[in-house]
Parts: C-alpha cells; structure tokens; sequence
C-alpha cells in the first residue's frame, strides 16, 4: 500500500475509517504522516521548541521562507528503521494552500514551496501531489489569482468545484468541472473537459451528468 502524507493548515484532523482504510492504523504503521497545523501552530508559539519547527516561518517578520516546512516534507519522505518499506509513488495532500495567503506568504514564495514538493515527490519519487485553493471568484485577489493560476499551469489534472449558477437546489448542490491535461498526446488531444453536477449526502457524494439528476428522471 502506498504511503501517503498530509499537510492540513486550517483544519483538526480526526483519526477515522474512510471507505475501508483506518487511518488511524495507517498512521501507526508509518504510512500516513500527518502535519496538523492548527495543533501544530499553538504548540509552536506557547512551548519551547529544541528543533527547527515546520511553521517557524510564523515568527519571523518576513514570511517568504519556507524552507522548514518543505524540510519537514523531505524528511518524512525519507526511508525509516523500524521495518517500514521505502516510499513508494507517494501522495502529498495540502490543505490548504489558501491559507499561507492568509498568513501573510507571498503566492510566489507558495509556488516555490510546491514547485520543490513537486521535484522530490513526483521526480524523484514518482509520487503525485494534491493541493486545495479556494477561488476568490467575483472578489478582486491579485495574489490569490496569482496562486491559482500557477497551479493551473504546472497542473496535469483540475478538479473546480462550484456551486449552480442557479441558486441553490435541493436535489443538486453544485457542479464539478474536470480538466485532465495529457502532454504525451496531440495538441487536439491534450485536454480533455467534463462537467458534472453532484449531491452531497450523508456519507457520499452522488455524480451524474448535467440534467440528469435522480429527481428530474
């Protein structure tokens, strides 16, 4: 099984089963490593700190730096003693990279971060990773604009999501647009775009394509 890690900046973690994988037992085993940040920024700023900490870019006046956290990466990623296997294809979760605007980071400094991720766990490692950016929408946000269309850019698979146009509706919550992105094809090819409108139920996510939702059938 892959082992995979996770880096959520604004929301608790709780050890849960989701479609069969305890994560909690993942974790244990070493192959989930999990940087919860709110947890991890308290503890930062309230109690002594011996190590080079991940979120230390918080302290200093200028926010630009984030080598630490991309060290905190790169160390989790390397090969351990206690009998786990090495990394294989990993997958790095971000969530989200929204935030580190919201500290004060620069999109450019953000995008030199993943671009580093990117070099050591989809080169070397031949792993992929998953990152969340909210979308500003209508509201003016140069530096988030800036972010997002970077990700854009290096990106091989988008997934937008967004809620109706219409207004709000029960039977449908919103719309996902997928746009998979394949350099090795022709430029005709090479994107590929579809929409599909989804509904949120209590433990699952119901797709279907647009005007086909189970109510209007």
């Amino acid at each position: 099984m892959p082992r995979q890690m996770a880096a959520s900046l604004c929301t608790t973690f709780f050890p849960s089963t989701s479609k069969g994988v305890s994560l909690t037992a993942a974790r244990e085993r070493g192959q989930l490593v999990f940087l919860e940040g709110l947890k991890s920024s308290v503890d930062f700023f309230f109690r002594a700190q011996e190590e080079p900490h991940p979120l230390q870019f918080l302290r200093k006046a200028s926010t630009e730096d984030l080598q630490p956290l991309y060290e905190f990466v790169q160390e989790a990623l390397k090969p351990v003693d206690s009998g786990h296997a090495v990394w294989r294809c990993p997958v790095l979760l971000v969530d989200d990279l929204s935030v580190l605007l919201s500290l004060g980071v620069g999109p450019v400094a953000v995008l030199d971060f993943v671009q580093y991720c990117r070099a050591t766990v989809c080169w070397q490692l031949k792993g992929n990773i998953v990152a969340l950016v909210h979308d500003s929408g209508d509201a003016e946000d140069e530096e988030n604009d800036i972010l997002l269309n970077g990700l854009s850019h290096q990106s091989h698979l988008i997934l937008r999501a967004e809620g109706l146009a219409t207004g709000f509706c029960r039977d449908v919550h919103g719309q996902l647009t997928i746009l998979w992105r394949r350099p090795a094809q022709s430029t005709a090819q090479r994107e590929r775009c579809l929409t599909y409108q989804y509904k949120i139920q209590d433990k699952s996510v119901s797709f279907f394509a647009r005007g086909m939702s189970p109510a209007v059938l």
